[in-house]
């Protein structure tokens, strides 16, 4: 169960890594245009966007960086539980635009952060 909630949080954190790093890096037009699915930035100023980057960023550091560093690696599974409450609410922006197809994706990443919080805290905790 170690090996898979490794695997899991390393693949969560190199996808929200190289999602907030390209919100951080590209205007919010080129950023738009990477996807069709990318419509929900047109609701956010470019300030919001890379803010909304930069706790992808975070979050994906969180998500490995402790355990790797063995410093308070208590806060992987906190990182996990924050990123199902940042994807909550992508899931409601998704829903409030009528997004769904979208909006799936952020509920199955909402059930990967749930997977990944549930097995370092009751599953196999690094401490």
């Amino acid at each position: 169960m170690n090996t898979v909630l490794w695997v899991v949080a390393g693949v969560l954190a190199v996808a929200f890594a190289v999602g907030g790093a390209s919100q951080i890096l590209l205007s919010k037009a080129r950023y738009r245009a990477l996807s069709t699915s990318q419509h929900w930035v047109d609701d956010f100023s470019p300030g919001h966007i890379k803010a909304i980057g930069t706790i992808k960023l975070v979050g994906a550091a969180g998500l490995v960086l402790p355990a790797l560093t063995n410093v308070a690696p208590v806060l992987v599974p906190l990182a996990a539980t924050g990123l199902m409450l940042f994807m909550a609410g992508a899931a409601t922006t998704r829903f409030r635009r009528s997004e769904w197809g979208p909006m799936l994706g952020d509920v199955l990443f909402i059930g990967a952060f749930a997977f990944v919080a549930w097995g370092r805290f009751e599953l196999h905790p690094f401490t």
